[in-house]
């Protein structure tokens, strides 16, 4: 049986805007992921089978292992048709920010959205929602917003609502927020979910195989030669660094989301708990944070780079060469060294 994790009070609250709104987008954050997309889309069937008029859009484009999700053709990129999704921002009567938790984690989209005249729903999982939606939904202890989505669903007693093709994109979510469902991935509520979302046909073995066997021959060179190369051990606090520059990417020719997976990594190795995966991109460095344990990687990521996120998984941003970051995270390590060291591998 589902336990109940939103409150009754939000879910009224959706009902009615649902209720008297059919004009709907659906936002997520910039360089969406598997749970970013998996959320929105499943989301969107749901909807769109209600009969509401629904557009999902994106700040960015998403790697090509999500392409073949049902509905993800539809999915409008601001960045290639921005005039078009700004327009439908402004004439939306109906807001959902899924899987991002500030404005500024949408980019360009952040001001629109602000702007925009339509009612805001916030459905999350990161710690911290800032105050720009008239109903938030914020559960950090949850594993995944497409988690959320389902539960949300499954409230309104809209389970039989749902589709197959809702089915596939929440549990899609599902699976690549927990990393296959190897972290983050204890509690049995979400055995549970994948039990009702089997029910509705999806093939959890054919999903997996579209997400994780469907990458290109340059990626996995491309990680043969960052493992072998540009990795750095630091035993001393139980941390490993990797990091590419831009021209090592293109020399592999990196397509978006060749380098998703890459932090965890080196939490495969014997005694290593805090992974750190750092990367160029075109106007910033973007750098991954992964732990084991109870390892704060949320607050790492905080206090050097201004990022955030989830005990073990967060994310930030930095301004300035590849030789700066680098040299903010290792002097970093021993401000945090009697927590590395004293954390062991659960």
């Amino acid at each position: 049986m589902l336990v109940n994790i939103i409150a009754s009070s939000k879910i009224s609250q959706v009902e009615e805007l649902l209720d008297k709104y059919e004009k709907i987008v659906i936002i997520t954050h910039v360089s969406p992921d598997g749970d970013a997309i998996g959320s929105s889309l499943g989301l969107y069937h749901y909807l769109t089978a209600l009969g509401n008029e629904v557009n999902v859009v994106v700040p960015n484009s998403f790697p090509d292992f999500l392409k073949w999700i049902p509905g993800s053709k539809e999915i409008v990129d601001f960045e290639r048709y921005p005039d078009f999704a700004q327009k439908l921002i402004a004439e939306a009567e109906l807001i959902f920010c899924l899987d991002f938790n500030v404005p500024k984690r949408v980019s360009q989209i952040g001001p629109y959205i602000e702007a925009a005249k339509g009612k805001k729903i916030l459905v999350d999982h990161h710690p911290d929602p800032a105050d720009f939606c008239d109903v938030v939904i914020s559960y950090p202890e949850i594993s995944s917003t497409s988690e959320l989505i389902f539960r949300l669903i499954c409230r309104m007693g809209d389970f039989e609502m749902m589709n197959f093709e809702s089915a596939t994109a929440i549990y899609t979510g599902m699976m690549t927020d927990t990393g296959a469902f190897t972290y983050n991935s204890n509690s049995p509520q979400i055995y549970y979910i994948i039990g009702e979302l089997l029910k509705k046909g999806i093939d959890k073995d054919q999903i997996y195989s579209n997400v994780y066997h469907n990458y290109s021959e340059d990626r996995y060179r491309m990680l043969g030669f960052t493992l072998c190369e540009k990795m750095k051990i630091y035993p001393e606090y139980n941390s490993a660094l990797i990091w590419l520059t831009n021209e090592e990417q293109r020399r592999f020719k990196v397509k978006k989301g060749d380098t998703e997976g890459f932090a965890n990594l080196p939490l495969n190795i014997k005694g290593i708990i805090f992974s750190v995966f750092i990367r160029e991109d075109n106007d910033f460095i973007k750098i991954s944070f992964r732990s084991q344990g109870d390892f704060p990687s949320n607050r790492f990521a905080a206090q050097c780079y201004n990022g955030g996120g989830h005990l073990n998984a967060a994310g930030g941003e930095f301004f300035g060469t590849m030789e700066e970051a680098i040299d903010i995270f290792e002097k970093a390590l021993p401000e945090f060294g009697d927590l590395l060291k004293n954390n062991k591998k659960k």
